[in-house]
């Protein structure tokens, strides 16, 4: 036992020195970028006041750590941090700090991100969804959710649903919607928000301004050369929809 203690004693004191990591394991998504841009409207500005990450999806058990800006996919590796947090190395030697604080996932703020925070989605995607479906889900719930009466427009006095699974009823010429989250819509369409709009095989981006209960779909109209890239300026307005 005179040996066996001052062991015993150390190891209890190493082991005071570092924490177990708790287990990020699941997808977690944006919470505060969709509050402010139901709150506010102006989507653009959510997303870039709270991103760029709008998604993680973790697996522990195999050490893959992926997260989803709206635009483009970023893979991980996961590695447990003796003061129970995660690294997770990008190709490139580029790695992002994450540690689970409650019922939150916190991005810890880096030298080029700010700290983000990202919470469990009530609803999990379908089995096989693509990387950012959730935040897709729940954006699209809490933004565009609900009955919308078609003021203005072609099929004035219709109802209107913008589906979380981005399907669409009751706007005449489109099935389906996706918002413009990040990448080469949102350096066409600038400062302002934009949805693009099919039925079928044939679809276009669109401006839109959401204020309240009133969102108004307007024309992008292009305001760059031919040989340029385009440049999405708000044109006639096509509807006004207001929701129930």
């Amino acid at each position: 036992m005179r040996l066996t203690l001052p062991l015993l004693l150390c190891a209890a004191i190493l082991g005071g020195c570092s924490s177990t990591p708790s287990d990020p394991s699941g997808i977690w998504i944006n919470q505060a970028a969709i509050n402010a841009a139901a709150q506010e409207g102006r989507l653009r500005e959510a997303l870039l006041a709270y991103g760029p990450n709008l998604e993680w999806q973790i697996d522990q058990k195999s050490d893959e750590a992926n997260y989803s800006n709206g635009f483009e996919l970023g893979e991980g590796r996961l590695n447990a941090q003796e003061d129970g947090s995660w690294r997770v190395d990008f190709y490139g030697d580029y790695h992002e700090t994450l540690e689970v604080d409650g019922k939150e996932l916190v991005q810890q703020a880096s030298d080029n991100l700010p700290e983000q925070r990202f919470v469990h989605p009530q609803q999990a995607p379908a089995d096989g969804a693509p990387p950012g479906s959730a935040f897709e889900h729940a954006l699209y719930s809490a933004y565009l959710g609900g009955t919308w009466k078609i003021v203005e427009g072609r099929g004035q006095g219709g109802l209107v649903k913008f589906n979380p699974d981005g399907s669409l009823e009751g706007l005449p010429g489109a099935d389906r919607f996706a918002l413009c989250l990040a990448g080469d819509c949102a350096a066409m369409s600038g400062e302002n928000d934009s949805i693009w709009l099919q039925q079928g095989n044939q679809g276009a981006a669109w401006i839109f301004v959401h204020d309240g209960d009133e969102l108004e779909i307007l024309e992008a109209r292009n305001r760059a050369q031919v040989d340029e890239m385009p440049e999405y300026g708000p044109g006639n307005r096509a509807w006004l929809l207001e929701r129930d």
